[in-house]
């Protein structure tokens, strides 16, 4: 039964794209549920306790990074939430200075990595953080109108990438990281 006032169904609307048996799966998410919220919710303080609190997803903001005009992708163990990467149009983020730089803003040819990131205890062990971005690159490939996908990392991660990465900008610091971040931009 959907809430009216927020829009929010029960159970998360979700298409899975890869399975390995019943203990690992990878889904793409159409719409998220009340089930899965506080899940998500609660992987996501990875990301705030790292770059702070603007990186936090809830209830309030969690609506816009996981619907049908975004591509966000769930990594599940054992029925438990251990990872997500989310693309999102680059013109999403048309007000924001890093943004207003790419030169393919307004094109809809470009979707940003908003977020990466995968549990700690999952990070290395199994694969499940390169099978989940190598089955969101592919996915995204397959999406006629992408061209390329941007996002940002630390300084000197894109270059452990494959294919063709360009460096677009290197900001010293990013948010509250106080690291150099790299803002790049992957030739699908």
């Amino acid at each position: 039964m959907e809430q009216l006032t927020l829009g929010i169904i029960e159970k998360s609307k979700i298409k899975v794209i890869a399975s390995s048996g019943h203990s690992f799966q990878i889904e793409l998410v159409e719409k998220i549920g009340r089930d899965d919220i506080p899940k998500v919710i609660e992987v996501s303080e990875i990301l705030a306790k790292k770059f702070g609190k603007k990186w936090l997803l809830g209830k309030n903001n969690i609506n816009k990074y996981f619907n049908q005009d975004t591509l966000p992708f769930i990594a599940r163990f054992r029925n438990e939430i251990i990872g997500y990467i989310i693309g999102v149009p680059l013109e999403y983020f048309k007000n924001e200075s890093w943004a207003r730089i790419d030169v393919n803003l307004n094109k809809n040819n470009t979707l940003y990595t908003y977020a990466f990131v995968m549990k700690e205890k999952y990070r290395k062990k199994g694969g499940y953080a390169k099978t989940l971005k190598r089955i969101f690159l592919n996915w995204t490939k397959k999406q006629k109108q992408i061209e390329y996908i941007t996002g940002h990392v630390e300084n000197g991660i894109h270059k452990n990438f494959s294919g063709h990465i360009e460096e677009v900008k290197v900001y010293e610091k990013w948010f509250d990281s106080k690291k150099p971040f790299i803002y790049y931009r992957r030739v699908l």
